[in-house]
């Protein structure tokens, strides 16, 4: 894992502290510049908003210096002031081949995020789960999940679900960066450029708790969940790691491909009923082959097996047995064949 760059980092947090306390102006594109990119996206499905005018603020992976990437949980936070929508901040692709970081913040408009689909209303242009009417946030529950029995200014606007988003689970794009090899290949419009000059505000003070509490759980890296963070959204922003116990985990997606062996399963029963007779047919063989079995010397009596019928054959073995004493006096007229030969008055 290669680190950041020293040197550039310190230019960067410089610039970033000259300009912290002019909040008319946005926040420095670049505060962190990494060489290594970021994983995919990790896939889960975040908590129903739980109270009103609450904005949702995708997860995100932050860098943690040498232990490498760690997942910042996707959290329901309040807006630093009605009608400010919250634009995700997003890795992008920069001079030297390095990642820069480019931070979230807060506007009247959802501004240019690198294209990134953070799902959850999040697309990778604009935002469309749900906009401010009049000072309250009202909800696309099309989009977004939310707790009816507090949250009451709802709506459903279906047209905006694309394919990239089924069941509040984004499903076609992980990547979380843009441009360079195999990142999102996208570009600000006239119209994001517009709104990245607008008046803005960074991420409140939650929020920044909020991230700072994620780098201390050594769970959150990716090098300990290989991609799939446990923490991968929380209700409201988190001030110590022991309110990640009320985390939703991150999951993945079900393939279709374990399905696939199933295909055959018709076939199974075609081949049963051709099964079937084959036992049936090789039943009588065995009778049969048993009865000559049963009678290896009795070769005349064969004709008196053949008028007999084939489920008495196993009747007909005793009666071979109750055959066997005729054969008994046999050796008895052997016997005066024997004394015969030995007449002895004859040689006197």
């Amino acid at each position: 894992m290669r680190r950041v760059r020293p040197f550039r980092q310190l230019i960067v947090t410089a610039a970033l502290i000259a300009l912290a306390g002019c909040a008319s102006s946005p926040r420095p594109a670049a505060v962190i510049q990494v060489e290594v990119a970021p994983p995919p996206l990790p896939i889960y499905e975040p908590p129903p908003c739980p109270a009103p005018n609450l904005i949702w603020t995708p997860g995100y992976w932050a860098w943690g210096g040498g232990e490498g990437y760690y997942w910042v949980p996707g959290t329901w936070a309040p807006a630093p002031q009605p009608g400010f929508l919250w634009t995700p901040g997003y890795w992008g692709w920069g001079a030297g081949g390095v990642y820069l970081w480019h931070a979230g913040y807060w506007g009247p408009h959802v501004g240019f995020y690198g294209g990134i689909n953070y799902g959850f209303g999040y697309g990778g242009v604009g935002f469309v789960g749900g906009e401010w009417r009049g000072g309250v946030f009202a909800y696309n529950t099309a989009v977004v999940h939310v707790d009816t029995t507090v949250v009451h200014n709802t709506y459903v606007n279906n047209t905006v679900i694309n394919n990239t988003v089924v069941n509040n689970t984004t499903v076609i794009n992980h990547t979380a960066f843009n441009g360079g090899p195999n990142g999102v290949q996208a570009q600000p419009t006239q119209q994001e450029r517009t709104f990245s000059a607008e008046h803005h505000l960074p991420a409140t003070a939650a929020q920044t708790q909020h991230e700072q509490v994620a780098h201390l759980d050594h769970a959150n890296f990716a090098r300990a969940n290989n991609g799939i963070p446990a923490h991968a959204a929380v209700e409201h922003p988190v001030s110590n790691m022991a309110e990640f116990s009320r985390a939703v985990p991150a999951r993945q997606s079900a393939l279709p491909v374990p399905r696939a062996p199933e295909a055959p399963a018709p076939i199974a029963p075609h081949a049963e009923p051709a099964q079937q007779p084959q036992p049936s047919q090789a039943a009588p063989p065995p009778a049969s082959g048993a009865a000559p079995v049963a009678k290896p010397g009795q070769a005349p009596q064969k004709p008196q097996q053949q008028s007999a019928p084939k489920p008495a054959q196993p009747a007909q073995k005793p009666a071979p047995q109750a055959q066997k004493p005729p054969q008994s006096p046999k050796p008895e007229h052997k016997e005066p064949e024997h004394r015969e030969e030995h007449k002895e008055p004859e040689h006197r």
